[in-house]
């Protein structure tokens, strides 16, 4: 469908998911990123996209887009996608500080070591 010109939200969405399903995160936020260049209110692929994110141990980035499908979820009365982003979000936000403590401690280990 690409190929005839017939790109939308939901063609991309669609390949955002199955490549997501595949695990080939990367082609699936590229995907993703374009279904939302559609239709930027798109809960669900604001959704997706932060699961993916966080698949790519990009915690900073999902947890904002979750912000973001979180605030267009309350706009257009998706509470369950809010719910779950609200979930999502707090998962991400938790993975967040332990790499920021993992890397506390490296850091504080390479500074003993350096004495």
């Amino acid at each position: 469908m690409l190929a005839r010109g017939q790109d939308s939200e939901m063609l991309r969405y669609t390949l955002g998911d199955a490549y997501f399903e595949q695990q080939q995160f990367e082609k699936a936020a590229e995907h993703l990123h374009k279904a939302l260049e559609f239709k930027p209110d798109y809960s669900a692929g604001w959704r997706l996209l932060g699961k993916t994110l966080t698949a790519l141990e990009r915690y900073r980035e999902a947890s904002e887009a979750f912000d973001e499908g979180m605030r267009h979820a309350q706009n257009n009365g998706d509470i369950q996608a809010l719910k779950e982003m609200t979930v999502f979000k707090r998962r991400a936000e938790k993975q967040l500080q332990k790499t920021k403590d993992a890397a506390a401690i490296a850091k504080s280990d390479a500074d003993n070591s350096a004495s």
